[in-house]
Parts: C-alpha cells; structure tokens; sequence
C-alpha cells in the first residue's frame, strides 16, 4: 500500500475514534465498543499469546485511553507498556489515566518505535467508513507486516467475520475472512498460529507466536 493512502486512512481512523472518545469518554464506547463486558472478553482472548509468568514488554496499537493496561495489570503481570495510537486525542486520554503508572510510554503515531516482546491489536480493523474492501484488506495487510517486525515472541490482533449474519453486517464495517487472514499469518509470520472464533462474539482473534 502506498503511504499516501495508508495516511489517508489512519487520519481518517483518527477522526472518527476522537468522535467517539468525545460523545462517550474514557469508556468502552469511547472506543466504539457495546459494553466493558465485551472489551474484557476480547482483552482475554488477546491476552492468550502472552506468557504472563515472566516479565515481558508489550505494545498496545490502537490504545485509545489505555484499558488494556487495567486488564494486565488486574492480571497481576510484570510487564512494560508502549501504548501507541493515532490519535492524539486518545493518547491526552491515555496519559491521564496512566500517568502516575510505572513502566509507561505513550505514542501518538501509526506504529511503534520500538521492538517489543508482544504485540496487541484490538478493533483497528473494524471500521473501514468509506474505503473499499480491497483498500483495507490491503490496510490491514500492511499493519499486520508491522505488527510481525514490531514483536520478538509473537502479536494478536481481532476482526469482524465474514461469517456474521447477514442482516446484521453494516456497510461502514470490515468483515474478514477468518480463513484467509490464518493462512497469511501461517505462511508469512509464524508456524505457530491460532485461530479463536468461539466467544460469542460476531468476530475472531488470530495469534501468532513464534519460535525464539
């Protein structure tokens, strides 16, 4: 993808989640998410690449206001945080409510500027708004290249699926193939790859690990 267009997306991205931080605030809506219930659900199923028994440093891309922090911390895990995010207004949001937090970096970019242990992607493929489904798949293609150059033990990120109902599906939201994105991640990334779309939710989340 060329970087004018990839520009073109994110400033995009970062128009509508700051809409969404201003109508709703520091909350899962204002990350466009239903309920706290949901984001714990989806924070769980990311969570599984991670070994929690050890120290370890993790990116969080998209951060928004920085709850995927809260979750590892209520986790109990010994971990250092990058949170990286597009938009500024969700990073102002992050550093207010992680401010005082040991261990902390906060980003205002379109990908990290450093190497972690993990990597976590949690909704940034969803909400295409204009775009064609060929220029986000490809925009979702590029991010996941670096998400891989950006993670020493492995990432996890989550989609829509394309196996949703179909009169639930919205014009304006990235449905994927589940199948396709697998077979990229085995064949580009890792051997190691899982496939999770048991949750309940209208969506899966894909984790690559890789062998170190």
């Amino acid at each position: 993808m060329a970087e004018s267009e990839r520009m073109g997306i994110l400033s995009e991205v970062a128009s509508y989640y700051s809409s969404k931080l201003d109508e709703h605030g520091q909350s899962p809506c204002g990350v466009d998410w239903n309920d706290e219930k949901g984001q714990r659900a989806r924070f769980e199923e990311l969570c599984r690449v991670i070994d929690g028994g050890r120290p370890y440093s993790v990116t969080d891309l998209g951060c928004g206001y920085g709850a995927l922090h809260d979750h590892l911390v209520a986790k109990g895990h010994n971990f250092s945080y990058l949170g990286v995010d597009v938009a500024e207004s969700m990073i102002q949001a992050a550093r207010e409510r992680l401010q005082a937090r040991a261990k902390v970096r906060l980003l205002q970019a379109n990908s990290a500027d450093d190497v972690s242990d993990y990597s976590i992607a949690s909704g940034i493929f969803n909400v295409k708004l204009g775009r064609t489904d060929a220029e986000w798949r490809a925009y979702i293609e590029d991010t996941l290249d670096q998400l891989d150059r950006g993670s020493r033990l492995g990432f996890a990120f989550n989609c829509l699926t394309s196996y949703s109902d179909p009169e639930r599906m919205r014009a304006d939201l990235y449905y994927a193939d589940p199948c396709q994105l697998f077979d990229r991640c085995k064949r580009r990334y890792a051997r190691n790859v899982a496939l999770l779309h048991d949750y309940g939710l209208y969506e899966f989340t894909i984790l690559v690990r890789k062998l170190v």
